[in-house]
């Protein structure tokens, strides 16, 4: 489900009319995560969960948090949804190309983990057309490079035909993880439309992001 919003009460409104004319309206930010206490959570009680799944299902469930991250430009008006999933990015079992996968938002991790292990394992195998969903909005884009400690991030674009500049969708990626005594630093780019949040949207998402990294316990749950 989703609604317009009010432009006429949004206090960001000049702000929207402004950026959304831009050329590249997007801005991004890189920041690292400590995923040690992660690391260790998920070796312990989650074996051969990988720590890039557990910051998909982290960063749906922030985007699901923080309307900003649920905002879509359609044309005139601002798109809310009451909901986003995810789609990320998968290498398929040739190792030369990927595919895409469907990561349906839920808050609970064991369903989460299940849903999205049947996607991806299906994914790497899939002999299908490769068919990007460009009309699906409430979606936030997801990618991991693991053989890269990033600093510095961005993503393929393209506007439509017509100029529409509607492409509004949030896109995050996560990169290799760097060890630093007792600390495990992890890479996360943030891009998002300047029409719809600032730096202290994107700032709030990342905080709490990292109180979800320092107490994984909460949220991980117990193995199915």
């Amino acid at each position: 489900m989703s609604r317009h919003l009010d432009l006429s009460s949004w206090p960001r409104r000049d702000a929207f009319e402004f950026f959304r004319h831009f050329d590249k309206p997007f801005f991004n930010v890189c920041v690292r995560l400590d995923v040690a206490r992660l690391k260790a959570t998920l070796a312990a009680d989650w074996p051969g969960v990988g720590l890039s799944l557990a910051c998909c299902f982290v960063a749906l469930r922030l985007a699901n948090r923080h309307q900003a991250f649920r905002l879509r430009i359609e044309g005139e008006r601002v798109c809310v949804h009451d909901e986003v999933h995810g789609s990320t990015t998968v290498l398929r079992e040739d190792g030369e190309s990927f595919f895409f996968a469907d990561l349906v938002h839920t808050a609970d991790f064991a369903a989460f983990r299940a849903q999205a292990k049947t996607a991806i394992d299906a994914a790497r195998t899939r002999h299908a057309e490769f068919a990007p969903k460009p009309q699906e909005t409430a979606v936030v884009y997801l990618t991991s490079l693991p053989w890269l400690h990033f600093t510095s991030f961005s993503h393929a674009r393209q506007w439509a035909r017509d100029g529409a500049r509607d492409d509004s969708i949030p896109r995050f990626a996560f990169g290799r993880t760097q060890a630093d005594g007792p600390h495990l630093w992890m890479p996360m780019s943030v891009e998002v439309h300047h029409g719809l949040m600032d730096g202290v949207h994107v700032g709030r998402f990342v905080n709490d992001f990292e109180a979800m990294m320092a107490e994984p316990q909460a949220w991980l749950g117990a193995r199915a």
